[in-house]
C-alpha cells in the first residue's frame, strides 16, 4: 500500500495520488480506499483513567485534612506545608522527567512509576505522624512527575494537530471528574472506616493501573488494530508516530544530560510565556486540590458529610470546563481559524472566568458560595489545555525537556500556593488567598498575550 506523505516535501507523485488534505498535510489516496481505523480513541481511555488515578493520589490528602489534622494536631502553617510536600519533589523532578521522557518508552516509564506511586500512596494509610506523612508525600511526588510529560509525548506519538486540544482536555478532565465524583465517595468510606482507608483505596487502584497500562499500550505501528490509513491520518494531520523510532536514533550517542538543550528552552520568549502563565493560572487549581474541603469545614462551617457533595460540584463544572475547551478549541481549528486563535480563546475566556473566585468570600450562602467557585473552577478547567501550547511551540527534538520545564513552573505553583495560603488564612479569613488566586490569573492572561504571541513552533 501507498503511504507516501505529500505536500510539504512536493514529491512527485502519479495523478490523483495526494488529494485528501488532513489538516496540515496531504494523505496518498490509496491509503483512503480504507477507512482510518480509531485505535487512538483507546489510547484516550487509557489516558483519561489514569488521569484519574494520578490525581485521587495527589488530592487525597485534601479529603482526609479536616479529620486527619485533628487526629495529628497540624496547624494551618504546618498543613500548608505537608500539601506542598507533594509539590517539592514532583517540582524538583520535572527537567529529569523530561529526560527520561525523551529517552524511554512510554511502556516502560509510565507502569512502573505509577507503581511505585500508588504504594507510596498505599503506605500513608499506616502513618504514624507528621514525619512519615510528609516523606510519603515526597515520595508520591517523586513518582508522578513524569506523568503529564509522558502523556504529551503520547499525545505528540498518537493525535493529529487537529484532535490534540480535544485529547489534553479529556485526559485533564479526568482530575476533575475523578475528584467531582469520587469525593463524596471518598468522604463517605472516610466517615464510615477512617481517614487511613482512603490512602490505602487509592493506592491499591493505582497498582491495578500500573497492570492495565503495561498490558495495554504500543506505539501506532505496534498497536493492535492500527491500520495504514489510521497512520497516515495521525501523520498528515501533524502526528508523529515514529516519534519514539526517531528519538531512539537521535539519542543513541547522547544517553547523558545536555545543558545545551536546557539553554534553548530556557532561551525563548514564547516558552517564558507558557512556564509563567503555567504557575499563575494553576494558583486557583492549587487552592481547590489542597485547602478546599477544609475551607468548606473549617472555615464556611459547613457539616463535612454535606461539604462532600458541595466539593463535588466544582470539581464537576471544572471537568465541563475543560471538554468544553479542548472540543472548542479543535472545532475554531477545523472551521479555519488560526492555532493562535483557536487555542487562546478558550484559555483566555477559561482565565476571564476564573478570576470570579474571589466573589466567593463576599457571600454567606452555601449555594451562593458554591456558585463562585464552581464558575471559576469551570474557567480553571477551560483554561488547563496549555499542555495543547507545548506540544505546538516546544522544539520537536526537544518536546519532553520542554514539558518538563512547563510542569516544573506549575509544580512550583503546588509549592508556593499551599504555603501562602496556609499563612495568609492565619487571621481566620480566606479573602486575602482568593484575591492572590485572582490576580495571578491576570497575569497569566498577560503572559498568553503578550510573552507567547503567535503559536509557531520553536526553532533551535
Amino acid at each position: 500500500m501507498n503511504r507516501r506523505i505529500c505536500g510539504a516535501a512536493m514529491e512527485a507523485l502519479p495523478t490523483g495520488d495526494c488529494k485528501k488534505n488532513l489538516g496540515g498535510g496531504y494523505m496518498s489516496i490509496s491509503a483512503t480506499l480504507t477507512a482510518p481505523s480509531r485505535t487512538r480513541y483507546i489510547i484516550t481511555a487509557l489516558l483519561f483513567l489514569t488521569g484519574v488515578i494520578n490525581y485521587l493520589d495527589r488530592t487525597n490528602l485534601s479529603i482526609t485534612a479536616p479529620s486527619l489534622s485533628g487526629e495529628l494536631k497540624i496547624d494551618p502553617v504546618t498543613m500548608g506545608w505537608l500539601f506542598s510536600a507533594f509539590g517539592w519533589t514532583y517540582t524538583a523532578m520535572q527537567i529529569p522527567g523530561g529526560w527520561l521522557a525523551d529517552r524511554v518508552h512510554p511502556r516502560v516509564v509510565y507502569p512502573l512509576t505509577i507503581l511505585v506511586w500508588s504504594i507510596a500512596t498505599l503506605s500513608l494509610g499506616f502513618v504514624a505522624g507528621i514525619v512519615s506523612l510528609f516523606i510519603l508525600r515526597l515520595a508520591v511526588g517523586v513518582f508522578e512527575a513524569p506523568s503529564y510529560i509522558v502523556n504529551n509525548r503520547i499525545v505528540t506519538t498518537w493525535f493529529p494537530e487537529r484532535e490534540r486540544a480535544s485529547t489534553i482536555g479529556i485526559y485533564i478532565s479526568a482530575q476533575y471528574v475523578g475528584l467531582g465524583f469520587l469525593t463524596p465517595v471518598l468522604v463517605w468510606i472516610e466517615a464510615g472506616y477512617g481517614w487511613r482507608s482512603v490512602f490505602i483505596l487509592t493506592g491499591i487502584l493505582g497498582l491495578i493501573a500500573a497492570v492495565l497500562w503495561a498490558t495495554v499500550y504500543r506505539d501506532p505501528q505496534q498497536f493492535r488494530g492500527t491500520n495504514d490509513a489510521e497512520l497516515d491520518l495521525i501523520k498528515a494531520g501533524g502526528g508523529v508516530p515514529e516519534l519514539s523510532s526517531r528519538l531512539v536514533r537521535e539519542q543513541a550517542n547522547r544517553k547523558t544530560f545536555s545543558w545545551t538543550d536546557l539553554k534553548i528552552v530556557l532561551s525563548k520568549k514564547k516558552l517564558w510565556g507558557l512556564y509563567i502563565g503555567q504557575f499563575s493560572y494553576l494558583a486557583s487549581a492549587n487552592f481547590f486540590l489542597t485547602w478546599f474541603p477544609t475551607y468548606l469545614v473549617q472555615y464556611r462551617h459547613l457539616d463535612f458529610i454535606k461539604a462532600g457533595f458541595y466539593a463535588s460540584v466544582p470539581f464537576l463544572a471544572g471537568f465541563a470546563g475543560v471538554l468544553v475547551s479542548g472540543f472548542l478549541s479543535d472545532a475554531l481549528l477545523r472551521r479555519g481559524f488560526s492555532l493562535s486563535a483557536s487555542r487562546k480563546i478558550p484559555v483566555l475566556t477559561g482565565i476571564a472566568l476564573s478570576v470570579l473566585i474571589v466573589g466567593a468570600q463576599l457571600v454567606d450562602s452555601p449555594p451562593l458560595i458554591i456558585l463562585f467557585l464552581a464558575v471559576a473552577f469551570f474557567g480553571t478547567g477551560m483554561a488547563s489545555i496549555t499542555w495543547s501550547y507545548v506540544s505546538a511551540l516546544a522544539p520537536e527534538r526537544l518536546i519532553g525537556l520542554t514539558g518538563g520545564v512547563f510542569n516544573l513552573f506549575g509544580g512550583l505553583s503546588s509549592i508556593v500556593i499551599p504555603i501562602a495560603i496556609g499563612y495568609l488564612v492565619q487571621g481566620g479569613s480566606f479573602a486575602p488567598a482568593l484575591a492572590l488566586c485572582s490576580i495571578l490569573a491576570i497575569i497569566a492572561a498577560l503572559c498568553y498575550v503578550f510573552l507567547v504571541g503567535r503559536m509557531d513552533r520553536v526553532v533551535e
